[in-house]
């Protein structure tokens, strides 16, 4: 029969200290303990476990391999058990302590200085750690409890709960020498005529401006950009034209005189954007109170709102 026990949660604090430290003192001192009281610890986890998990000297700590596989468990435990209590808290107290916003890339430039506004403004008591990475990436962060809400192109995939913010449109960018520069009636098919430039793979915004194309028949240009910035400038020196969301359109043209915008005739092709978070969250009424309010403040974008 195993020897094994569950370890306790001040044994697994301690170890993963230690194994951050690679000292017995320097772990004591950032637990704010004993030496002894964690050296007492890491041996209770090393019995309680019947594995040995460190090697003692007297110059330094060796993490044994089972000892580091160990940790990685520890640590995964330990921040669930983090992220646990501040969810009680949270629901406790809505708007306090940390949330964790991840923000896709064509969004984040363009609406999070609304998004921080109105945290700064309605929920002064709101930790708000930002996090900007590709849609892949943040649905990976929701699904792991690293992140806590999404701001994304929605829908945002199977098994969240999505809660939508606005619709918008996708417009046309040119050089201003363009026969289809400044026209606001174009029809969609004029893309089978054009070398559409795109992003990179891994950013939906380049999903959206592929099936569009393919929508028409049309065959984007081989030439990739990493971001919208870069899109635009390839345009202004005569590389092709692109699609950019309606929200991104003033900052991207201003940065040069090269550039002219292009509406589609209704219906214009667009996105949608919202919020996504796990479903069955203890903060969901939270995010849908901070749904409603950075709907209201959006409402000087170029968008269509939705409730």
């Amino acid at each position: 029969m195993s020897k094994t026990r569950t370890p306790t949660f001040a044994q697994l604090r301690a170890y993963v200290a230690l194994v951050e430290h690679r000292h017995f003192r320097d772990a004591a001192a950032a637990l704010h303990m004993s030496q002894p009281a964690l050296s007492g610890a890491v041996a209770a986890l090393e019995e309680a476990l019947d594995a040995q998990l460190v090697e003692r000297t007297t110059r330094k700590v060796i993490i044994t391999p089972l000892g580091e596989r160990v940790a990685a468990h520890a640590r995964r435990v330990l921040g669930g058990m983090q992220a646990l209590t501040e969810e009680v808290e949270a629901a406790r107290r809505p708007f306090t302590g940390p949330l964790h916003l991840g923000v896709i890339p064509t969004v984040a430039p363009y609406l999070l200085p609304t998004v921080l506004n109105l945290a700064r403004g309605r929920y002064p008591d709101l930790d708000l750690h930002v996090h900007e990475e590709r849609t892949h990436q943040l649905l990976d962060g929701l699904a792991t409890g690293r992140l806590d809400l999404l701001l994304l192109a929605l829908p945002a995939g199977a098994g969240m709960a999505d809660i939508p913010l606005f619709e918008e449109d996708f417009v046309l960018v040119t050089p201003p020498d363009h026969p289809l520069a400044g026209r606001a009636d174009v029809p969609r098919d004029v893309l089978l005529d054009l070398d559409v430039l795109l992003l990179e793979e891994g950013h939906c915004l380049r999903d959206q401006a592929l099936d569009l194309c393919r929508e028409v028949g049309a065959e984007p240009g081989a030439t990739r950009a990493a971001g919208l910035s870069t899109l635009v400038q390839l345009v202004a020196g005569g590389l092709g034209v692109t699609l950019l969301p309606a929200t991104a359109l003033d900052v991207e043209t201003s940065r040069s005189d090269r550039l002219a915008a292009t509406r589609f005739a209704a219906p214009a092709p667009g996105r949608r954007i919202g919020l996504t978070h796990r479903p069955g969250s203890a903060r969901t009424e939270e995010y849908r109170r901070f749904a409603q309010d950075l709907r209201e403040a959006l409402r000087p974008l170029p968008v269509r709102l939705l409730s």
